[in-house]
């Protein structure tokens, strides 16, 4: 499935793929910078930084908390165990929706370092070519009817492997450059088993979004017809 490497106080989780290059380095945005290979950067409550590694662009994001609780731990969890962080929970679930067929981006590497009873984590994920999120569309223009239907197909797809997103939202829902839909950040994420009662609560979080955005941004083309087109696609298509 991945292949795991213990270091002392580290270890890596990396896809097969990769194994025979990986090294803790990769997890270093200055190492990047160094060699003149970052190619981007995208700052929400933490900058994900895009990198270009032969054939591979990257995305190296740091784990941090959010909330009350960051501003005093930042990026300090506590350390019970490899399999109850964060970072290897997201890891394996998105090895294991790739498995499944589903449209996430492909995980490369994770690192889990430990320090007594605290662990930081780094999560690195390939890059969905030509990605633009639905908030980067809308604020340019509306989505028209496939696009509506493309995002309804996928979200049921999602729902139907009983995939919960604990973050759903329309900055994780991106189009590549031919027109598929991805979601990413799948940290807190889980496979549960499908009920109308998560799946439903999944949409309101969605649909929250939306609304959010469309108060923060000056220009947002998006209107309740496009959500009730969209809902009713998904619904339609669950199981």
């Amino acid at each position: 499935m991945f292949e795991t490497q213990h270091l002392q106080n580290t270890t890596l989780l990396c896809h097969p793929a990769y194994k025979d290059e990986l090294t803790q380095q990769w997890f270093d945005a200055n190492y990047w910078q160094q060699q003149d290979k970052i190619v981007g950067a995208k700052k929400g409550r933490a900058t994900a930084w895009f990198f270009k590694h032969q054939q591979l662009t990257g995305v190296l994001r740091h784990y941090w908390r959010g909330g009350l609780v960051g501003k005093l731990l930042s990026d300090q969890y506590l350390y019970v165990g490899l399999k109850q962080t964060r970072v290897y929970k997201e890891f394996t679930l998105m090895m294991r929706l790739l498995e499944l067929g589903l449209n996430v981006p492909t995980p490369i590497a994770a690192k889990v370092t430990t320090h007594g009873l605290i662990y930081r984590g780094d999560i690195i994920t390939e890059a969905v070519t030509g990605a633009k999120s639905v908030l980067d569309i809308l604020i340019t223009r509306p989505l028209n009817q496939s696009e509506l239907k493309a995002i309804a197909v996928t979200l049921s797809e999602f729902h139907n492997h009983g995939v919960y997103h604990a973050d759903l939202n329309i900055n994780n829902i991106l189009f590549d450059d031919t027109g598929k839909v991805f979601i990413i950040d799948f940290d807190r994420g889980e496979i549960k088993e499908p009920h109308a009662s998560w799946q439903t609560e999944n949409i309101k979080r969605l649909a929250r979004s939306f609304a959010k955005e469309q108060g923060r941004n000056e220009v947002m083309h998006w209107q309740q017809s496009d959500w009730q087109s969209l809902v009713c696609d998904y619904q339609a298509l669950l199981n």
